[in-house]
């Protein structure tokens, strides 16, 4: 079977018969697609390749694409997925990612913003403009009811109850989930669908929340691009999925339960949503050097 082929059949089995999202199939088969062209290049087969010869891509990897523990361990995950598929497809009898250890992850505390440079942010955004109008409404949706950026741009009309002020959106692992949302949120997606959506619409019958200039749906990848545009606007720096790292450290601050948080950002293990109480003591430490009065150092003497 040619690798073409090979990874489209993967590709394939990953949707079909593992049921993973399309964003997670994707990423694999990037991975695996890369593997394949270094076999190739190596005059390697991956009906015959050894384990030492898989150990090698990822120190080529490590060592050309300067990846970092999580990256690797995706890596690993990827290729162990792969050859599980070639055992079942009867191409190999073996596994020879099986020997590959994923790295210890260290622990990233995630970027937070307070709620000021928040608020400044949104408040950079034009609405006075049709697009400026929907990019607000989809800030402050992700920041009102802590979504990922891929929960926001997949959101369907039919899902979003307005008056309700709730959302059922599509999770990580295909999970659906009901979120919740503010009066702010509420008031930017009713005035951006009913005075900007139908004119970007046009004769499209797209069922998207959001939506670009062609009536399509629109992409991670745009709203991620627009967002950077308004953080230099409003003087600061901070990645589209901060706002969701902003949300659920409000929560915790503001004496949410670590159960509760969990449920509304859609984590399926508390262990992850545990990180945000570390970010909380974080921020406490960081307020208390900044304005606790300076002590004079006790030496000794008097």
């Amino acid at each position: 079977m040619k690798n073409q082929d090979l990874l489209e059949k993967f590709y394939s089995r990953l949707i079909a018969l593992e049921r993973r999202s399309r964003l997670t199939a994707e990423t694999y088969r990037a991975e695996i697609r890369r593997f394949l062209e270094y076999l190739e290049a190596e005059g390697l087969e991956a009906a015959s390749v050894k384990p030492d010869g898989v150990v090698r891509y990822l120190e080529c990897r490590r060592l050309r694409d300067h990846i970092d523990s999580r990256s690797t361990a995706k890596a690993v995950s990827c290729l162990r997925s792969f050859f599980r598929f070639t055992m079942d497809e009867h191409i190999r009898e073996d596994n020879p990612a099986s020997i590959l250890e994923s790295p210890r992850r260290r622990m990233h505390l995630p970027e937070v913003l307070p709620r000021e440079d928040v608020e400044r942010i949104l408040a950079s955004v034009d609405a006075a403009t049709p697009l400026g109008l929907r990019n607000r409404a989809i800030y402050e949706l992700i920041y009102s009811a802590g979504l990922r950026v891929s929960e926001a741009a997949g959101l369907n009309l039919m899902n979003l109850d307005l008056p309700a002020k709730t959302a059922r959106v599509m999770g990580k692992g295909s999970k659906e989930r009901i979120v919740v949302f503010g009066d702010e949120a509420a008031f930017w997606l009713k005035k951006y669908i009913t005075e900007v959506r139908p004119a970007l619409a046009g004769s499209s019958r797209s069922g998207a929340v959001f939506i670009g200039k062609t009536g399509k749906r629109l992409s991670r990848k745009g709203m991620w691009k627009n967002y950077t545009r308004y953080t230099d606007l409003a003087g600061t720096t901070s990645h589209l999925h901060t706002l969701r790292h902003s949300f659920a450290t409000e929560l915790l601050a503001g004496g949410a339960d670590l159960r509760s948080v969990q449920e509304l950002l859609g984590h399926a293990d508390l262990s992850t949503t545990q990180i945000y109480t570390h970010v909380d003591v974080s921020l406490l430490r960081e307020s208390h050097r900044r304005y606790m009065p300076t002590l004079g150092v006790y030496t000794g003497t008097k």
